[in-house]
């Protein structure tokens, strides 16, 4: 088997992984407040990550120590918007379905905050998204759940986090206005992932502390509680992003990123199946749409992924 193969078949476990990680994270917001989950989660998945990458940690300079604290941040934001959306939505599976609009949503980032050449098909896919989003928000007339416009909102903020993610896992060359050319060294994976996942921990710890309360939860966990936070923070979180970098590392063929597009299929299908959630016709449709759109939007390595394939 090559390292190719190999590389997308790992990348088919993370969106599996990522998937579940929904369950495990549904299971435990319906049993203590959104936002201390996401904080004990995310401390305690960056805290392993650390661990494997403590060496690499302490070799970086203050300059990329800000960078990932940076992107941390956005990341946090992102995720605050998502496990509220979890916490208050009514269907998992189309909550999946709307996050991942955060794919169509990235080339427009890219062209807005970092002046990047978006391709032809981001302009194909958007209007498809938004036909999808419109059949999922208006199957009632326009009155959108509160638990979408969390989803949505949230998409929007992870298409600027993964945007800020490649600018800092990747070497950059600046021009000052001076036209020197300086060169800002990019964060090693793991060094990155760590410190971003622990920066988000910290973040909704301190917006938990701020906005939820934590005696209720203390004084009623169980043993099934702690079950689901630990699954969530080392299965769904340091494990999927741990077996990403290792897909990653094994392959130098971007097109292994277009079999991440399939996580809210599995998170759909995961929900039925744990959830007994269903969809209507409609529902049914606007997500097919925004698959679509996903599609589109990544056709030129969905063609190499084909071709590589077949």
């Amino acid at each position: 088997m090559s390292n190719t193969t190999k590389a997308d078949l790992l990348m088919v476990l993370v969106t599996l992984l990522a998937a579940v990680s929904w369950i495990f994270s549904k299971e435990a917001v319906m049993q203590m407040p959104p936002l201390l989950f996401m904080g004990i989660r995310f401390l305690m998945a960056g805290g392993l990550l650390a661990l494997v990458g403590w060496r690499l940690m302490r070799t970086l300079t203050a300059d990329q120590c800000k960078r990932a604290v940076m992107v941390g941040l956005v990341f946090g934001i992102a995720m605050s918007f998502w496990v509220t959306g979890l916490h208050r939505g009514t269907h998992v599976g189309e909550g999946a379905f709307l996050t991942s609009l955060a794919v169509v949503l990235v080339p427009v980032i890219g062209k807005l905050v970092f002046r990047e050449t978006p391709p032809a098909s981001t302009w194909l896919a958007l209007p498809v998204a938004v036909a999808g989003l419109a059949l999922l928000s208006l199957e009632h007339g326009f009155r959108p759940e509160a638990g979408q416009f969390y989803f949505v909102l949230a998409a929007a903020i992870f298409a600027l986090y993964f945007s800020m993610n490649t600018q800092a896992a990747n070497t950059q060359t600046l021009t000052t206005r001076d036209g020197a050319v300086q060169q800002r060294e990019k964060v090693p994976v793991i060094a990155l992932t760590a410190m971003v996942l622990l920066t988000v921990g910290v973040f909704t710890s301190v917006l938990s502390w701020l906005l939820e309360p934590w005696a209720p939860t203390f004084q009623s966990f169980s043993l099934e509680l702690a079950g689901w936070v630990v699954a969530s923070a080392v299965i769904g979180t340091a494990a999927r992003f741990f077996v990403q970098t290792w897909a990653q590392s094994l392959s130098n063929h971007s097109h292994g990123v277009v079999i991440l597009v399939i996580e809210p299929v599995w998170v759909a299908l995961f929900a039925a199946g744990w959830f007994g959630e269903t969809m209507s016709l409609q529902q049914l449709g606007g997500c097919a749409l925004i698959f679509t759109a996903l599609l589109v939007n990544r056709w030129g390595a969905v063609r190499k992924l084909l071709k590589t394939w077949l």
